[in-house]
């Protein structure tokens, strides 16, 4: 009789899709901080003033101003999200179910005694809602572009942010409101 391949093939795709989903997990909290810039064609002034009311609605504080670097730094608590806390929690729930299947088959003695590894699964949520909640820094650069032809005033204004990824895209929207041209 020849031997079959599929259960340890199984086993051998499981563990690799357990793997998988320990990175991804770990994944959920890592730290996803950019650069972007934008084009005014307003003062700088007026650009820092609505951004600082725009961060301020946001729940974020003022914590630095470095005038002669023209930077300024916002800083707010970065809450974790319960649905994704509960979403992880799922899929090692389900990674640990598929795991327990394929044992309890591979080792018919243990059987379904392999069902305690499901209770490891609210660990994914304790982990992300753990590590999910720090300080977030929002840093801006305000620089005036200068026109080397024209003594006129500069007409631009370049901004530059330094945030979390997900900051830079909610800002993304109220910038192009507010009249900026994106550089990067």
């Amino acid at each position: 009789m020849m031997p079959s391949f599929v259960l340890p093939s199984t086993f051998l795709l499981t563990l690799l899709l357990m793997v998988g989903l320990f990175f991804f997990i770990r994944a959920s909290v890592k730290d996803r901080t950019e650069e972007s810039q934008w084009i005014f064609s307003q003062s700088q002034e007026t650009i820092l003033n609505q951004l600082e009311t725009y961060l301020t609605k946001r729940a974020y504080r003022l914590t630095a101003v470095d005038k002669e670097h023209d930077q300024v730094t916002f800083e707010g608590l970065v809450r974790p999200s319960l649905g994704l806390a509960c979403f992880l929690s799922g899929l090692l729930l389900t990674g640990t179910l598929c795991l327990s299947l394929v044992l309890s088959i591979l080792l018919p003695r243990v059987g379904l005694g392999f069902m305690g590894l499901t209770l490891i699964s609210p660990l994914a949520g304790w982990f992300y809602w753990q590590k999910a909640q720090r300080p977030e820094k929002v840093s801006l650069k305000v620089q005036a572009l200068s026109n080397a032809a024209s003594t006129t005033p500069p007409a631009q204004t370049l901004l530059t942010v330094i945030a979390h990824r997900d900051e830079i895209i909610a800002m993304r929207s109220t910038l192009k409101f507010l009249g900026a041209s994106s550089v990067s």
